[in-house]
């Protein structure tokens, strides 16, 4: 896999020629639906086939496996007709294997809505372990409001895919409500029937296990929380469910703010079986622009992580969104959402470059629209996806977590398929 960035000037012809692909190839595996319309900054996934190679004089199999970049094993696996790899013959055609880089195994978390567009799901399913299906809202007497999710569990059975029940203390105004979590949290009684009410849905719709996410939750809750956590996980996991919960991107044990001090990373490591790290939102609806994931902030988090969860058990958030800001920033002023792809089609529009901000391993772009008022645009291509999943292979952790598969986004699966062997529970 190669991961080109766009010249000026630069046509998917060209750049075909260059890694000796077909032009129809690229457009198909990158699902380019403008091919024509490429923007420079842009990136290109270029995925190899098997090409051949005729064996000039005095060419030896390391120095062919040096020009294309590959591993001398590679290609003797690829040749088993070579009995003495010493002894090459003038003339004799060797195929050459397309370059990988193989991090091993990982687990992949996918968030999706009901509404999901079903040939999104179809085409995403493939490669996610689990679907954690977004979600059921707590009520403050125990009971969940039901969502239409029976097709997507069906769906990603089907596909050998985990489907996860969520639940959310999401209130009526749709934020996080933290009266409401706390009491649940307070009171024993409203546990017991939350947790009767999860394990019959569960048990219902046949789902593989649950994710728990409270957030905003009052810090004087703390204890009450991990208790909850201990009560959940001794009525599921005999009953063979497992239990994920979401964190919020804690940088250290005794961080201040009411979105972080009731999450306790060694507790819910012990506990679940997954923890998943909300590593995005740096930039945001109401933020200055700038990266959404910064990989700087996000190695941050993880410093802090391994320390307190097992590896094994961390699953690394990566966004599948961007936004676009307007400039100058005003302070309770809303950024637009904007989608990977849309971000790429919007630069094209514009006419304007796309950068990559080296710290934060994020492309950006700046532009202005048609009222004169200029915008600074942050969102993922293949680059920034790239940097993320090497971050995940350093650290050794088990799995990435994906807010949300709402949009599809052709690189990022490309790029995540090469570099990692996707993990199937079922």
């Amino acid at each position: 896999m190669y991961i080109h960035v766009v010249k000026p000037g630069e046509s998917i012809y060209s750049i075909a020629r260059q890694y000796g692909v077909s032009w129809q190839k690229i457009v198909s595996d990158n699902e380019l639906q403008n091919p024509d319309q490429l923007v420079a900054g842009q990136t290109i996934v270029i995925l190899e086939g098997s090409r051949q190679h005729v064996v000039q004089r005095g060419e030896s199999l390391y120095l062919i496996a040096m020009e294309y970049q590959v591993r001398v094993s590679d290609i003797l696996r690829a040749n088993p007709q070579i009995t003495n790899p010493s002894n090459l013959s003038v003339g004799q055609t060797i195929t050459i294997p397309p370059r990988t880089i193989k991090f091993g195994p990982i687990q992949v978390n996918g968030y999706a809505f009901p509404n999901i567009n079903r040939e999104t799901l179809r085409k995403t399913l493939p490669y996610l372990t689990y679907l954690s299906i977004f979600s059921y809202q707590v009520n403050a007497d125990g009971s969940l409001d039901d969502i239409d999710d029976t097709e997507l569990i069906q769906a990603a059975r089907s596909a050998r895919v985990a489907p996860l029940m969520i639940i959310t203390n999401i209130g009526e105004d749709g934020g996080f409500d933290s009266d409401l979590v706390s009491t649940i949290l307070n009171n024993e009684t409203l546990q017991d029937t939350l947790l009767n009410n999860v394990i019959r849905i569960m048990q219902q719709k046949n789902y593989y296990g649950l994710g728990i996410d409270f957030e905003y939750i009052y810090p004087r809750d703390r204890e009450q929380y991990n208790n909850f956590l201990r009560k959940v996980v001794s009525r599921l996991r005999p009953l063979g469910f497992t239990v994920t919960t979401a964190l919020a991107p804690k940088t250290s044990a005794t961080q201040q703010g009411q979105l972080y001090e009731a999450h306790d990373y060694p507790v819910h490591g012990a506990l679940a079986d997954h923890v998943i790290l909300m590593t995005y939102e740096w930039g945001y609806t109401y933020s200055p622009p700038m990266a959404v994931a910064p990989i700087n902030e996000i190695r941050k988090v993880l410093n802090y992580a391994v320390t307190a969860i097992p590896r094994e058990k961390i699953f690394m958030g990566i966004p599948n969104y961007g936004y676009n800001w307007t400039l100058p920033f005003q302070q309770g002023t809303a950024a637009q959402t904007i989608s990977n792809v849309g971000a790429v089609n919007l630069a094209w529009r514009e006419g304007a470059a796309i950068q990559y901000d080296p710290i934060a391993q994020a492309p950006f772009f700046r532009y202005y629209d048609e009222n004169g008022t200029q915008h600074e645009v942050w969102f993922e291509d293949a680059r920034s996806i790239l940097a993320k999943l090497t971050l995940a292979n350093e650290f050794r952790i088990g799995g990435v977590s994906y807010w949300t598969i709402m949009q599809y986004f052709p690189q990022n699966w490309l790029v995540l398929s090469s570099v990692y062997d996707i993990v199937k529970v079922l």
